[in-house]
């Protein structure tokens, strides 16, 4: 019912049966590839209200990750794939095997899967700003660096800034980040 193909490898037109909705097969990493592609064999059709859900596990991995899923309505699909960087020493990767499965389930359930798939992928694309502890040092060094010029001495010799001086950089500063909000994001030494 189901093949896969790997970019610049023979097809593998059938998978090993596990259970009467469960599908398997073994694939050496070597050599190397990037792409996994899965397909429901033409003229054929999942039963109503289902989905084949796509799973792999990687050398030295316990579980199985899923990737995504075909169905009726989209028979095929690519997966990248990220194979562990393991290497024997002189640079070349060891030999190993991933194991990729295909479930064939309810459809809801894949749904929910997928929902969830995309949700971490939206997360892992999300660029990372500076930590707040950063963020902080950069707000203090430039209210410091703006009121240092201010800067009185007392009778007694004690170093002042007037109230006002604070007030006017605090302006400033809100009005720099309302025209440019990722100044502080950036490193301006």
């Amino acid at each position: 019912m189901f093949g896969v193909f790997i970019p610049s490898r023979p097809i593998i037109p059938e998978l090993n049966t596990i259970s009467a909705h469960q599908f398997a097969i073994t694939i050496p990493t070597a050599p190397t590839f990037h792409n996994i592609g899965v397909f429901l064999h033409p003229n054929q059709l999942l039963p109503a209200d289902m989905a084949a859900g796509v799973y792999m596990q990687l050398p030295g991995e316990a579980g199985f990750k899923f990737l995504g899923a075909i169905a009726n309505e989209k028979p095929s699909a690519l997966f990248k794939v990220n194979l562990p960087a393991n290497t024997n020493g002189a640079g070349t990767p060891n030999n190993g095997e991933i194991n990729l499965g295909i479930s064939v389930e309810p459809l809801q359930s894949i749904q929910v899967q997928m929902a969830q798939l995309q949700q971490q992928q939206q997360q892992a694309e999300k660029p990372r700003g500076p930590d707040t502890r950063l963020l902080a040092q950069r707000i203090i060094k430039n209210a410091f660096n703006f009121l240092a010029g201010f800067a009185g001495n007392t009778a007694n010799g004690v170093e002042v800034v007037p109230l006002k001086s604070f007030q006017d950089w605090w302006g400033k500063f809100e009005r720099r980040v309302q025209n440019d909000p990722g100044f502080l994001e950036r490193d301006e030494d």
